[in-house]
């Protein structure tokens, strides 16, 4: 299956820790990076009051299911130091699923087994992040996202219109 991964940082050197996220990711024997986006700066989304985000784009494919891909990716920002004290707060390291080709999945509400992470595929609010969207964008354009039925592009330019508020 091949995923969309949307890695975040702002502190620490947050450009080493998405490489080093990266390398962390890549390392995984079921995961092959097929592409990447450009690692942008951006301000932060729902907590204003801290320091600019690095953000990068990863477009991979793998044979691990999205929980079992999501349990790694955890694992990653674990072992890298990342600890969630605060919704949207500052962070070493931040990976989220986007998109997983146009699957649709929401653990939450199938009874998920308690020792599985939680996972909405497609994630329930990057159409609301012009940084994702920006970087989705500069990889599958044409994409459409399987609940909005529209194309990656036509959210972008919608949210950048209203000047990046969802």
């Amino acid at each position: 299956m091949i995923y969309h991964l949307c890695l975040g940082a702002n502190m620490n050197e947050p450009e080493k820790q998405i490489e080093t996220a990266t390398k962390a990711i890549l390392s995984v024997p079921e995961v092959t990076l097929l592409r990447q986006s450009s690692l942008i700066r951006s301000i932060p989304y729902g907590k204003t009051d801290q320091a600019d985000f690095y953000n990068q784009v990863l477009e991979i494919k793998s044979t691990l299911s999205p929980q079992d891909l999501l349990a790694k990716l955890l694992e990653i920002e674990s072992r890298m130091g990342r600890i969630r004290i605060e919704k949207w707060g500052e962070r070493l390291i931040d990976i989220d699923i986007l998109l997983a080709e146009n699957l649709t999945l929401d653990t939450r509400m199938a009874g998920n087994p308690k020792e599985l992470p939680e996972l909405v595929i497609p994630h329930p609010d990057f159409h609301n992040r012009l940084f994702a969207l920006q970087l989705l964008n500069e990889l599958i354009p044409e994409t459409i996202h399987p609940i909005m039925h529209k194309s990656i592009t036509e959210l972008y330019y919608l949210l950048r219109k209203s000047g990046g508020r969802p």
